[in-house]
């Protein structure tokens, strides 16, 4: 049920989802992360997605949500190795579309738009005209799943008007399968484009120049979410500074320090939220 006090500054549109992990199952999907993420950053976060009624919310708690009711919640199942990761899509909750979106909300200063399985209408980027910035993070308009769910890259041609709409698109080099050539199509393509590499950090295109981020030495203990909290911390901080290389260094300290925790635990603390933005005032 949609409720704030006052509208949302970071909107997120896509599937809550179900994880099943070898701990059991929990929420996932990047629009709890990042508007947890958006949250623990001091934004007032909202969410609008599509979902069963079994899936327990509890850990939003506080945050302003627009659910539409689904006969099934988007699950994955997500497997890692040395190779990489291995996904699974289990079941896919109901599309979303521009009706969903409560009219207060559509002046978010930030709107995220994050698709995990093809629930969004590319042309819902031109729903937002009196947004400050949109971001996008279109990996689930570049995945395929077969008959058994399990999920790899697919061409992204018919989103490409989308992402021309787009302030700044994030994406993972896995999600074009380590094409380079790919990469380097869509960032002609795009204003700002980040591609995000695990553990070995982030490469940022913007203005024709590109430049590459390592991130900083940290124990993994579960990257589940590291992407859409490096996602989220990139969007706000570059809202915050326009400044791409800022964001960039931010974003990738708090995903840096999420993957020593598992699940939503990850989401950045206060003392590491302060210390990131240090890195950059001193």
């Amino acid at each position: 049920m949609a409720s704030a006090a006052a509208p949302p500054d970071y909107l997120v549109l896509g599937h809550l989802c179900l994880d099943q992990t070898p701990a059991g199952p929990a929420l996932g999907g990047t629009a709890a992360y990042a508007a947890l993420t958006a949250r623990a950053l001091e934004r007032r976060a909202a969410i609008v997605t599509s979902a069963g009624e079994d899936l327990d919310l509890s850990a939003l708690d506080g945050i302003p949500l627009q659910r539409l009711a689904s006969a099934r919640t988007t699950t994955f199942r997500n497997e890692y190795s040395a190779a990489g990761r291995r996904q699974h899509l289990l079941a896919r909750a109901d599309p979303l579309d521009a009706a969903a979106i409560p009219s207060a909300w559509r002046a978010a200063s930030i709107v995220h738009l994050a698709p995990v399985a093809g629930e969004i209408p590319p042309a819902l980027t031109g729903a937002f005209s009196e947004s400050q910035l949109i971001g996008l993070t279109p990996q689930g308009w570049m995945r395929a799943w077969d008959d058994d769910g399990l999920v790899s890259p697919a061409p992204w041609t018919p989103a490409l008007q989308a992402i021309q709409r787009a302030d700044v698109v994030i994406i993972g080099v896995e999600d074009v399968g380590w094409d380079e050539a790919e990469m380097e199509r869509l960032a002609s393509a795009c204003r700002l484009l980040v591609a995000t590499e695990g553990p070995s950090g982030a490469r940022v295109y913007w203005n024709h120049d590109v430049r590459r981020f390592p991130a900083p030495a940290s124990e993994q203990v579960d990257p589940t979410g590291a992407g859409d909290i490096f996602a989220a911390a990139f969007f706000i901080r570059y809202e915050q500074t326009r400044d791409p290389w800022e964001a960039a260094r931010f974003a990738n300290l708090l995903a840096a320090a999420s993957v020593g925790r598992r699940g939503l635990a990850g989401i950045p603390r206060t003392d590491e939220a302060r210390q990131a933005a240090l890195v950059w005032t001193r």
